[in-house]
C-alpha cells in the first residue's frame, strides 16, 4: 500500500485500537468517510496490519449499478464465511441471514472486522442487515467498518438515517479522511522529481489524483483532469488490449476468475500491460481497476457503440455463466439496451428484492420493466403493475405514481378472474386513500366487496371487509366500523393477516368511541402482525398503538413503544410507516416541549402522502407558532387546505386546533372561528374524545364556549373553567407548555409569574408576550425580563445555538467536527443543522451557508 498510506497513522491506531477492544468482546462501529480518491479503501486494506493472528478481515463492496444488487457486499462474503451463512446469503431470506450473521460475528475471543465499502451505493436490504449490525456492535467481537463519500449523500439518502442510529446506540469512531499535506506529496513527487508544489496546486492533496499525476508519464506537463491521467496511459495501450481493458471496465465492481476467462479468451497475459500500466490489478480470483475513478474515466472516454458492444459482451457471458446474479444481469441488459433480458429477468429481480426486504430496489426494477412498453398477456402485464404499485406504496413513493398503476392493473384485470379481479380492487381502495382519494377509496371497497361475495371467496372477502372497516374507522364511524370489523375477523379468523387487520381496525374503532378495550385490541393485532411476519399489518399496529398511547397522553408508554416501531418499520423498508412513525417521535417531542427535537423528526415526513404530509405540517407549523418563528402560519394554513379534501378528523381536527392558536397568539381569538365550527361539527359526529376537547376548548376561546360535555381530558377541563384541574393533569402527563398555557389562563398573579417562568425556560416567546401585557394590565411591577430575544432579530428565526452551528458550517466542518468544537454531541449537531435547514428553507449543507449569507446571518468574514 505503500504510498497510499502516507498520513494515516492515527486512522490506523484508531482502528488498531477498535480491534482490541473487539478481541474482549466490545465490538465498534467505524465510519469511515472523505470524498472519492481519498483512499477509504486503502485504509480498510491496511487494516490486515493491524490484525492479531486470531482475527480476521471480510470485505464486502456495493457497486454504483442502475439498481443495485440485494445483499450485493454480503452475498460478496461466499467463501469467506461459514457454511450457514452461506446459504443464508444464497437463499437471500433475510431473517435467515440476520440470524446466521449474529452467529457468524459472535465467535469470542476472535475479532471480526467486517468492512462494507461504499455503502451509500447499498441496497436498502444490506442497510437492514447493517441497522440489525449497528444495533448490536457494542455486544459482539466485531469491528463494522463502512466506508462512503459524504460529499454524495442528499437530505433523504437512506445512509443518513443509518448514521444517525450509530451515533445513538453504541460506541462509534467517526474517521474523516484528510487531503495529503505539501509535505506528503512532496515525499511522493520526489521519488519522479515531479514538482511538487505544481502537484500540489492541481490535486490539491487528493491521494488519488496525486498518484494519477505521478504517474502520467510526464511530470511537466500535469494533467488537468483524472480522465486526461487516465487517457494518458491507455494511449501506450495496442487497441486489442484497450478493448479488453473497455470489456471489463463496463462492469462496476471486481470482475471474479470465471468472468475474465470469458471476457479475455487470450488469457491473463493479455492483461499484462495493462497492469503495468497501474490502471488495474490481477489476483489469481479476480481482476480490478486500481480504483473506481479510473474504471469510470475508462467508461466515459468509450463511444456510446463501443459502450454498449462491451455491456453485450458481459451480459451474454453472465446468462450463460453459473449462478445468474439477477441485479447485475439487469444491469447490463440495461445498459445494452437488450429490452428482451430486462423484461424476463426484471421481474425476478424484483421478487427477489422484494423478498429481501429491498422495496426501493424492487420498484426500480419494475419501472425499468415497465420502461420498456413490454407486449404482454393482460393478466402478465396486470401482475407487473400491481406489483409496482404496491412497492411504490411501500416505499412511499409519489403516490400519483402508484394510484395510476394500480388503476392500470385494475383495468387489465376487469372480466378475468373475479378473485383476483376483487383484490385488485381492495389494493385500489388503500392505494386511492393513501393518495387523498376518500371517495375513490370507497368506490372501490365497496366494488371489492360486491365482486369478492359474488366470488365466494371468504379469504378474500374478509380482507375486503376489514378494508372497509378500516375506512369506516378513518373517517370516524365507529358503529359501522365495528360491526364490519365483525365480520371479518369471523371470516378471517384462521389467516393471521387478516385477522390483525380486521383486529386493528376494531381497535381504531373502540378507540373513537372511548372504549378501554382499544388498547389490548391493538396489542393482540400487533402480536399476531409480529408472529406470522406480517410487516404491513404489524407496523400499522405500531402506529396505532402509538398515537392512541399520545392521545391519551401516555408519553412514556408512547416514549417506550417508538424506537421499536421506528426499528421494525425501516428493517422491513416500509418507508410510508417509517415516517409515519417519525411524526408520531415529533408529535412526542412536541407533546414534551422539547422542540428542537421535533422538525428533525418530522420533516422526513413532508415528501409523504398527503395524509402523512399533513400531520408534518401541522405539527412543524405549531412547534414554530409556540416558539414565534416565520412562516408558521403559512405552513398550518397549507396543512388546513390538505386536510379538508381528506374528510378525517383526524387531520382537519388538529389543523383546526393549531389555527385558533395561532388567532389566540395573534391577539384576536376569533379570527379561526369559521375553521374551529366546521371542525368541530365534524368532531361532534366522528372526532375521539381528545380531539373533540381541544376544539371545544378553543371555541370557548374563539368566543362560542360549547362546554366540555363531560369528557375526562385536561382541555374539556378547560373549556368547563376547571384551570386548576386541567393544570395538574397537563403536569401529570409531562406536557410542560400546556401546564404552563393553563396558569397562565388563572385569575392568580402567582400562577402567571410561575407559567411566565416555565414560558421563558421553553422559548415560547408569543405566549410569554401575552402573559406580560396582562401582568402589566394587572398592575404588577415586577416582571421578569425573560431572555434576550436573540431569535427574535436574526432574520432567519435561528437560535443563537443554531446560528453557531451555521456559521461552522461556512468553514467546511463536518457534524462530528462542529460537535468536537462545542462540546456537544454528534446527535445534538444533526438535530441543529437539520432545524437550521428547514428554518433557511433549503435541502443542502451549501445551500444553507449561501442563504444564511444573504439574510446578513454569517459573519461577513467568512
Amino acid at each position: 500500500m505503500g504510498n497510499a498510506i502516507l498520513e494515516r497513522e492515527d486512522e490506523l491506531a484508531a482502528l488498531g485500537s477498535s480491534v482490541r477492544d473487539a478481541g474482549d468482546g466490545s465490538g465498534t462501529v467505524v465510519l469511515i468517510s472523505g470524498e472519492a480518491g481519498i483512499g477509504k479503501s486503502s485504509l480498510v486494506e491496511a487494516i490486515r496490519g493491524v490484525l492479531p493472528a486470531e482475527g480476521r478481515l471480510l470485505v464486502g463492496y456495493c457497486d454504483d449499478l442502475v439498481t443495485p444488487r440485494v445483499l450485493g457486499p454480503l452475498r460478496d462474503l461466499i467463501g469467506s464465511v461459514g457454511t450457514v451463512l452461506t446459504r443464508a446469503l444464497e437463499r437471500g431470506d433475510r431473517g435467515e441471514v440476520l440470524e446466521a450473521l449474529r452467529d457468524e460475528l459472535g465467535w469470542a475471543g476472535h475479532p471480526t472486522v467486517l468492512a462494507v465499502e461504499d455503502v451509500h451505493w447499498a441496497d436498502e436490504a444490506t442497510f437492514d442487515v447493517l441497522r440489525y449490525l449497528v444495533r448490536r456492535a457494542a455486544q459482539l467481537p466485531l469491528v463494522l467498518v463502512l466506508t462512503y463519500r459524504d460529499d454524495e449523500l442528499s437530505t433523504d439518502h437512506p445512509l443518513r438515517h443509518l448514521l444517525g442510529l450509530a451515533s445513538r446506540v453504541g460506541p462509534v469512531r467517526r474517521l474523516r479522511l484528510a487531503r495529503l499535506t505539501e509535505a506528503a506529496v512532496r515525499r511522493l513527487s520526489a521519488a519522479v522529481n515531479a514538482d511538487s508544489d505544481e502537484v500540489f496546486a492541481i490535486t490539491s492533496g487528493n491521494p488519488y489524483f496525486v498518484a494519477e499525476v505521478l504517474a502520467s508519464g510526464d511530470a511537466t506537463t500535469v494533467p488537468l483532469t483524472i480522465a486526461d491521467a487516465v487517457q494518458a496511459r491507455t494511449a501506450h495501450l495496442d487497441p486489442a488490449t484497450l478493448e479488453i481493458l473497455e470489456r471489463l471496465a463496463v462492469v462496476p465492481s471486481v470482475v471474479q476468475r470465471w468472468l475474465v476467462e470469458v471476457l479475455v479468451p487470450a488469457g491473463p497475459a493479455a492483461l499484462a500491460p495493462a497492469e503495468q500500466l497501474g490502471l488495474i490489478a490481477v489476483t489469481p480470483s479476480r481482476v480490478g481497476f486500481r480504483h473506481e475513478l479510473t474504471r469510470r474515466a475508462v467508461v466515459d472516454s468509450m463511444p456510446a457503440a463501443r459502450r454498449m458492444a462491451a455491456n453485450r459482451s458481459v451480459l451474454a457471458a453472465l446468462l450463460a455463466g453459473p449462478g445468474t446474479d439477477v441485479s447485475r444481469v439487469v444491469h447490463h441488459a440495461a445498459q445494452a439496451g437488450d429490452s428482451a433480458v430486462i423484461v424476463h429477468y426484471g421481474p425476478i429481480a424484483a421478487r427477489e428484492a422484494s423478498a429481501a426486504g429491498a422495496h426501493r430496489e424492487a420498484a426500480a426494477h419494475l419501472r425499468l420493466v415497465l420502461d420498456q412498453h413490454p407486449i404482454l398477456e393482460p393478466r402478465a402485464e396486470a401482475e407487473l403493475w400491481e406489483g409496482f404499485a404496491i412497492e411504490c406504496y411501500t416505499i412511499d413513493a409519489p403516490a400519483s405514481d402508484a394510484l395510476a398503476a394500480q388503476r392500470r392493473a385494475v383495468e387489465l384485470r376487469r372480466g378475468d378472474d373475479p378473485r383476483v379481479y376483487g383484490a385488485s380492487l381492495r389494493w385500489l381502495s388503500r392505494i386511492c386513500w393513501w393518495a387523498g382519494d376518500p371517495d375513490g377509496a370507497d368506490t372501490a371497497a365497496d366494488e371489492a366487496i360486491a365482486v369478492l361475495a359474488a366470488a365466494g371467496d371468504d379469504g378474500l372477502l374478509a380482507m375486503a371487509l376489514s378494508g372497509k372497516a378500516q375506512l369506516h374507522a378513518l373517517v370516524g364511524r365507529n358503529a359501522e366500523a365495528i360491526v364490519v370489523a365483525e365480520q371479518a375477523i369471523a371470516l378471517g379468523k384462521d389467516t393471521p393477516a387478516t385477522l390483525s387487520h380486521a383486529l386493528n381496525n376494531l381497535a381504531m374503532a373502540l378507540w373513537g368511541t372511548g372504549d378501554a378495550r382499544a388498547r389490548s385490541t391493538m396489542e393482540e393485532s400487533l402480536r399476531i402482525a409480529l408472529a406470522a411476519d406480517e410487516p404491513e399489518h404489524a407496523c400499522r399496529a405500531y402506529v396505532n398503538l402509538i398515537l392512541y398511547d399520545l392521545e391519551l397522553l401516555h408519553l412514556d408508554d408512547a416514549r417506550r413503544l417508538l424506537p421499536e416501531g421506528i426499528e421494525f418499520a425501516e428493517r422491513s423498508d416500509f418507508v410510508m410507516f417509517t415516517r409515519y412513525l417519525q411524526v408520531a417521535l415529533g408529535a412526542l417531542h412536541f407533546a414534551s416541549a422539547e422542540w428542537d427535537q421535533v422538525v428533525p423528526a418530522a420533516a422526513y415526513a413532508l415528501d409523504s402522502s398527503p395524509p402523512v404530509r399533513c400531520a408534518a405540517m401541522t405539527l412543524i407549523g405549531r412547534t414554530r407558532l409556540r416558539r414565534g418563528e416565520p412562516s408558521a402560519v403559512e405552513t398550518l394554513r397549507e396543512a388546513w387546505q390538505i386536510a379538508l379534501p381528506l374528510r378525517e378528523c383526524q387531520w382537519i381536527g388538529p389543523a383546526a386546533a393549531a389555527l385558533a392558536e395561532a388567532a389566540m397568539l395573534a391577539g384576536d381569538a376569533g379570527a379561526a372561528a369559521a375553521e374551529l365550527t366546521e371542525a368541530y361539527e365534524l368532531a361532534s359526529r366522528f372526532g375521539t374524545p381528545a380531539i373533540r376537547a381541544e376544539l371545544a376548548y378553543w371555541l370557548g376561546r374563539a368566543g362560542r364556549p360549547v362546554g366540555g360535555n363531560g369528557l375526562d381530558h385536561p382541555y374539556a377541563l378547560l373549556a368547563d373553567g376547571r384551570r386548576r384541574e386541567a393544570a395538574d393533569a397537563w403536569r401529570a402527563a409531562g406536557c410542560r407548555y400546556e401546564y404552563a398555557a393553563a396558569l397562565a389562563d388563572s385569575p392568580e398573579t402567582a400562577d402567571q409569574l410561575t407559567a411566565l417562568a416555565l414560558l421563558d425556560e421553553l422559548g415560547a416567546e408569543p405566549l410569554a408576550r401575552l402573559v406580560r401585557a396582562r401582568l402589566r394590565s394587572l398592575g404588577v411591577t415586577r416582571i421578569p425580563r425573560g431572555p434576550t430575544p436573540a431569535t427574535r432579530v436574526n432574520p432567519a428565526g435561528l437560535t443563537e445555538r443554531q446560528s453557531e452551528v451555521v456559521q461552522l458550517l461556512a468553514l467546511g466542518m463536518t457534524n462530528a467536527e462542529i460537535a468536537a468544537r462545542l462540546v456537544l454531541s454528534v446527535r445534538t449537531v444533526d438535530s441543529h443543522v437539520a432545524a437550521a435547514l428547514d428554518k433557511l428553507g433549503v435541502r443542502t449543507r451549501k445551500e444553507a451557508v449561501a442563504r444564511a449569507r444573504d439574510l446578513g446571518v454569517l459573519d461577513p468574514r467568512r
